[in-house]
């Protein structure tokens, strides 16, 4: 027989943080340095699952799901405000619920404003910076974000529409996964299914569009993440789909404005790039962690 290979198995947790039942995955030795993943719209840590275990030999890797995503559980009576700040403030309160007080930081989409708050938050605990398709500067928001901007000027019922038939129907988030993608025959269906019937959710549209509205606070925010990078210098990597139409290269290279030692890499894939190269992502995570966290 053979000789088997282990990997890492990865347990589902809840753990209740800032009134919030969080729900996450975990892999890893309890002691090992932790990797944190934070992910995008419109999916939840089930964007991770390949990643995770190869990881996890080294690693303690955790990858919660936001408020509004996945299976994270929001009372009716917690009243909570769906915003990016709202965000981050319940992230803080799930790393020290977990008693978390270094890790590196996996940032996607959404993960970027959510983790950079984070950041800016608690410096002294953010060991390195792997920034997936996860943006900080005006440079790297490409065309699709064409309905959002209107929405932002204007946010008016037939402009909260459009973005609602751009981004939260079915056929936006299928968009999502296999634009840019040279072989879309890669891409499982069940992940954008899944986000799909988990986002559409009785009044969870609602709080997508209240999200989409206060991206714009986001932006006005970049000029300060920026700052964060230059004053803090963490060790970061960009690993760019670079055919994202929500997010272009020059978002990745923009980086090395502010960290002149940022690794930039493009991988031939669209925004979900985890879906196409995760082994490419690891192999460049682990390089990374190996130098900056050990």
């Amino acid at each position: 027989m053979p000789n088997s290979v282990e990997v890492p198995l990865t347990a589902v947790r809840r753990v209740e943080a800032d009134g919030v039942t969080v729900f996450y995955r975990e892999a890893g030795p309890a002691d090992a340095p932790v990797v944190l993943l934070l992910h995008g719209f419109p999916t939840s840590s089930f964007q991770y699952r390949e990643l995770i275990p190869r990881l996890a030999d080294k690693y303690r890797v955790i990858a919660p799901d936001l408020p509004g995503f996945g299976f994270t559980e929001v009372p009716e009576r917690r009243q909570y405000k769906y915003s990016f700040d709202a965000l981050a403030q319940t992230m803080l309160a799930f790393t020290d619920a977990l008693h978390l007080k270094r890790y590196a930081l996996y940032v996607f989409d959404y993960g970027a404003p959510t983790g950079f708050r984070m950041a800016m938050a608690r410096p002294e605990r953010v060991m390195a910076i792997v920034s997936q398709n996860g943006n900080a500067y005006e440079d790297g928001l490409g065309d699709a974000w064409a309905p959002i901007r209107k929405y932002w000027s204007d946010p008016s019922a037939a402009n909260r529409e459009e973005v609602r038939k751009a981004a939260v129907s079915f056929e936006g988030i299928k968009f999502q996964y296999l634009q840019g993608v040279k072989n879309p025959e890669a891409v499982g269906p069940e992940a954008y299914w899944l986000d799909y019937a988990l986002v559409n959710r009785p009044g969870n549209t609602d709080i997508q569009l209240d999200l989409f509205l206060d991206y714009a606070n986001n932006v006005k925010l970049y000029p300060k993440f920026q700052e964060y990078f230059r004053t803090s210098k963490p060790p970061l990597l960009a690993i760019w789909g670079k055919n994202d139409p929500f997010f272009i290269p020059p978002g990745a290279e923009a980086y090395k404005r502010d960290l002149p030692n940022a690794t930039v890499q493009f991988l031939d894939t669209g925004h979900f790039a985890l879906e196409t190269h995760v082994e490419e992502v690891a192999l460049a995570m682990r390089e990374l962690l190996g130098k900056s966290v050990g």
